[in-house]
């Protein structure tokens, strides 16, 4: 493997780790932001009001999301032991 496959590799695995990380991060920081302005709104401070729906949010992103994981890993996967089986053989 030469240094600027190597590269193109982390490069590329990088890009998928925030990929696949976005949506749970996203969604995570929507609901707080709503919920921070409801907050402000209703002049409750309490701290469980921000923490249960952004979990019980991100926990459904993910559990929705599942396949979509599931299918680009595999296909990251595979690609990555295709190009090992060919680098080696």
């Amino acid at each position: 493997m030469s240094p600027t496959t190597a590269i193109e590799a982390t490069q590329h695995a990088l890009m998928m780790v925030l990929l696949l990380a976005a949506p749970a991060l996203i969604i995570g920081t929507l609901v707080g932001l709503v919920i921070s302005i409801l907050q402000a709104m209703t002049q409750v401070q309490d701290q469980m009001l921000t923490f249960a729906p952004k979990i019980i949010a991100i926990l459904l992103a993910l559990l929705l999301l599942t396949p979509w994981y599931v299918n680009t890993l595999i296909s990251i996967g595979s690609k990555y032991f295709n190009q090992m089986a060919g680098a080696v053989g």
